[in-house]
């Protein structure tokens, strides 16, 4: 069934338009009849039927509203220290696959990537129409967004106590399993870049209150690290299966 994302309204019906009415007519082909899933800012879904297509806009009745169930119950922020080339690209594809909340580019101090602000605000604009592409493929909730980029300082200063913060540190720290608060509504989790992260990095994270995690043996790549951090969350607080 196609998935859209919309503003929320009140009414009996509800027209489609621009890309996304393209998309219904152009590129899925569909007919007076079928059945189209909105969902709003607010989380809530609408269960429709096509009642009229003209072009650039698809007319549908509204047959149900209700929240969305998709969403899972812990919001889990990712801090992705800037990886090389357009690994970015597939790690918001993925981490919004798998439920997380709201991603941060962060620049730490291994960072290859370093491109200027101007670079980085393009960026962030593209990585955060992959993550609405990817909240209406896997039928999210809510759109995850994609924030402005951060040096490693001010993502620390950001978080809070309330939260369970973790960095996911190559040389070694406690198991996933140990760090990880199950009943946990917030989780930060720390991601390094190619060259992992500094010592000190690591430690000011520490300091925050937060723990030094590992994900096993085997050192991982910077855009695996994330997914298997994501898949190990969500299965360890009942959001997975």
């Amino acid at each position: 069934m196609a998935w859209f994302f919309t503003e929320p309204f009140n009414e009996d019906t509800y027209t489609i338009t621009g890309e996304n009415a393209k998309h219904v007519e152009k590129s899925l082909r569909m007919k007076i009849g079928e059945e189209i899933t909105l969902v709003d800012s607010c989380g809530m879904q609408y269960s429709t039927t096509i009642e009229n297509i003209v072009p650039g806009n698809i007319t549908v009745k509204v047959n149900s509203k209700f929240k969305c169930q998709n969403e899972p119950n812990v919001a889990v922020t990712l801090y992705q220290a800037l990886p090389k080339g357009d690994k970015m690209d597939f790690i918001v594809q993925k981490a919004v696959e798998l439920g997380v909340t709201s991603i941060v580019p962060v620049i730490s101090a291994r960072c290859i990537s370093r491109p200027d602000e101007k670079s980085l605000r393009k960026k962030v604009e593209r990585w955060q129409k992959i993550a609405l592409q990817a909240a209406q493929q896997s039928r999210r909730g809510v759109i995850p967004q994609v924030k402005q980029a951060q040096t490693f300082k001010q993502a620390v200063a950001s978080l809070e106590d309330s939260c369970c913060n973790i960095i996911f540190y190559e040389c070694g720290g406690e198991h996933i399993g140990n760090v990880i608060d199950k009943t946990a509504q917030n989780v930060n989790i720390f991601i390094g870049s190619e060259g992992g992260f500094e010592q000190t990095e690591v430690d000011s994270v520490v300091s925050k209150g937060g723990s030094a995690a590992t994900l096993g043996k085997r050192v991982l790549r910077a855009e695996t690290a994330p997914l298997t951090a994501l898949s190990v969350i969500m299965y360890e607080t009942g959001n997975l299966g």
